[in-house]
């Protein structure tokens, strides 16, 4: 049977996944070391306001570092008995990466490599990665990880790719298990502000003008946060020597069937602007579930409407800023 380590260090553990990810380890009886060094892409007041119930167990451990401090990093995982890494820090945003490139893969890239060199010289040889569905492009649908996924749209895609590939290179030479999760447009309470379900919420609410790139039709493949931390969860449960799993919901929803169900869970119509699409948005992304199926018994279990209401739910407990 499948058991959990016991001592767990998260990264990126004050951030959207990386919150639920440490407090459903803390509920499981884990012990968490989460680190986070409160990244300005979005507002720290939010991601303090993530770890409050984590800061309240005794079973949950908080140092504010960052991921390209190697020494930091090698020190704080010869400070416990770690078994396992949970590497969720990462600079977010596809979009904001086209104008910033060399913060992203300074981030996503050689912050994941001075993390596997400090996991190698302390010894801690599992790894669960948070990647992304970024790094498909433009690959046919369903998204399958038998795709070679070389051809990301934009340099976030391409700095979670790399980190990926690098990752295979330490399972290869030092005996790492390294599980890549590629998550598919995770969503639910604690969503950060920038990504359109919760953008799209704040705009509807406040009756502004909702800004939409192209007609409306471009389709994700939403995944709720509670089905995205299942599949990690599994993953660290279930150590590879080196695999990529898709953690999706294998439904893709377009953007104007998403308006409407704000629409509705809100009580206000959405003042709609169509603009021109944007070169680094993929037009569909479809996970091909079979693999985690398989390797991690991966069954997502909220489907969309549900997921946008318990959303709107959490959402109407923010003030409108």
């Amino acid at each position: 049977m499948a058991e959990l380590p016991q001592r767990v260090l998260v990264t990126g553990c004050a951030g959207f996944i990386g919150s639920h990810v440490a407090e459903r380890l803390v509920q499981e009886g884990v012990r968490v070391i989460g680190v986070d060094n409160f990244d300005p892409y979005y507002d720290r007041q939010q991601k303090e306001s993530h770890l409050a119930k984590l800061l309240r167990s005794p079973e949950f451990r908080f140092e504010d570092a960052d991921i390209r401090n190697g020494e930091a990093l090698l020190e704080l995982l010869r400070s416990e008995p770690i078994e396992a890494v949970i590497h969720l820090a990462a600079r977010a945003g596809v979009r904001a990466s086209i104008r910033d490139p060399e913060t992203y893969f300074s981030i996503n890239l050689s912050g994941t490599l001075q993390l596997l060199e400090a996991m190698r010289r302390a010894e801690v040889r599992q790894m669960v990665f948070g990647s992304s569905s970024s790094v498909y492009g433009r690959a046919p649908v369903p998204f399958s990880e038998e795709h070679p996924a070389d051809r990301p749209l934009q340099p976030y895609g391409a700095s979670k790719r790399a980190a990926e590939i690098l990752a295979h290179t330490y399972a290869h030479l030092y005996g790492m298990q390294i599980t890549v999760t590629r998550f598919f447009s995770a969503y639910g309470p604690r969503l950060r502000p920038d990504l359109v379900i919760h953008k799209f919420a704040r705009l509807i609410a406040r009756g502004e003008e909702v800004p939409i790139l192209g007609d409306g039709t471009a389709a994700r493949d939403y995944t709720y946060i509670d089905d995205i931390v299942d599949g990690v969860i599994a993953a660290l449960e279930r150590p590879f020597r080196y695999e990529i799993i898709n953690l999706g919901n294998s439904r893709t929803v377009p953007l104007n069937r998403v308006i409407e169900l704000l629409e509705q869970h809100l009580g206000r119509k959405a003042l709609r602007r169509y603009l021109p699409p944007n070169p680094g948005d993929m037009p569909i992304t479809y996970a091909d579930l079979s693999k985690a199926k398989r390797l991690l018994g991966y069954a997502p279990r909220v489907p969309f409407e549900e997921g946008i209401a318990r959303f709107v739910e959490w959402f109407k407990t923010l003030p409108l800023e």
